[in-house]
């Protein structure tokens, strides 16, 4: 088994940035998929650089392997 744990980066309007729901679900800003943590917060703080400005885009790194294998 390899040792690449997926990461999803994505981001989107919300309107209370203490949560991480999303206005527009159709319009979400799919940054990729990464094989390790370091790429991803990598991919995130470009994207999130980019939209410093505004308060209404959020990005997040989802930890996919934590969903897919849970126990592990």
């Amino acid at each position: 088994m390899s040792d690449t744990k997926l990461h999803l980066v994505f981001g989107g309007r919300i309107d209370n940035p203490q949560t991480l729901e999303f206005t527009d679900l159709e319009n979400l800003d799919i940054v990729g998929m990464f094989p390790d943590y370091a790429s991803a917060e990598e991919a995130w703080r470009g994207a999130a650089q980019r939209t410093v400005d505004d308060a209404e885009m959020k990005y997040v790194v989802v930890h996919l392997h934590k969903l897919l294998q849970p126990d592990s």
